[in-house]
């Protein structure tokens, strides 16, 4: 478990059902290295499998939620080989697709300035919820660079249209347009963006712990998919398995009888 952890470059602390995963570098605006990919890689693969945790808050400490890749960690990569550069990318890879492969609901709660990698964070995440200050940066053109492991998830959070323009210009852009573009769920003040996560962690630690993962999974699976004779038996398979589960049943039969459900206890 993430307590038995030897953690240097984040915090992790659960409470009522709640995880909170913190960038805690704030004298380097919350940039990552490679000590604190396989940190994240280890607390989100300890955090999926613990089924006391029903949802995950990704946050950061001081003004920044992440500027990106550490200026250090740039500095070696800059003598890297082919190889030794393909190793490290992969790592990173590996611990956005853990992020975003968690069965648990990931909520990235955005502070500050979200840049290059710090953009992949908040992609990588269920619900994304920002400060109405929070900025947004894909920069890595500027460095010669492009932000080629976070791709996959950007696009996918902010669509191809304006993934065309963000990944070529490089230019700034605030939370109302992160907001339009759908890159993040909801912009609130910036006093208000604690208890708003906390809000919406709460409304998701109040369902059925197996119904919420599979749900999850359910969007997972289906985006992007046509709808045709596979994916209705599909679904139809996964509405009647969950129907016959112990926390289906309970539940329906809760709501009928206007009682709590275990889960609820």
């Amino acid at each position: 478990m993430t307590d038995a952890m030897n953690l240097q470059r984040i915090k992790v602390t659960v409470d009522a059902h709640v995880a909170r995963v913190t960038l805690d570098r704030p004298e380097v605006r919350n940039a990552f290295d490679d000590t604190t990919i396989v940190e994240l890689t280890a607390a989100f693969r300890a955090l999926t499998d613990d089924a006391s945790v029903r949802a995950i808050v990704l946050a950061a400490n001081g003004p920044a939620f992440c500027a990106g890749a550490d200026l250090n960690w740039m500095k070696r990569m800059a003598g890297y080989s082919h190889n030794e550069n393909r190793a490290d990318a992969l790592g990173l890879a590996t611990m956005l697709n853990t992020i975003y492969a968690c069965k648990t609901p990931v909520i990235a709660q955005v502070q500050g300035d979200a840049y290059a990698g710090g953009m992949g964070l908040v992609a990588v995440s269920d619900i994304a919820i920002c400060a109405d200050s929070a900025t947004f940066c894909l920069s890595e053109a500027r460095l010669g660079l492009m932000p080629a492991t976070i791709a996959p998830y950007v696009v996918r959070a902010m669509g191809a249209r304006s993934a065309h323009r963000y990944f070529v210009t490089a230019e700034r852009f605030g939370a109302a347009e992160a907001l339009r573009i759908g890159f993040v769920h909801q912009v609130v003040t910036a006093d208000t963006l604690q208890s708003t996560v906390d809000a919406v962690a709460a409304a998701i630690a109040a369902n059925s712990p197996n119904a919420v993962r599979e749900c999850k999974q359910l969007v997972v699976d289906l985006a992007g998919k046509e709808i045709d004779e596979g994916v209705m038996a599909d679904t139809a398979e996964r509405i009647a398995r969950i129907r016959s589960s112990d926390e289906g049943r309970e539940g329906v039969r809760s709501f009928l009888e206007k009682s709590k459900p275990s889960w609820l206890a």
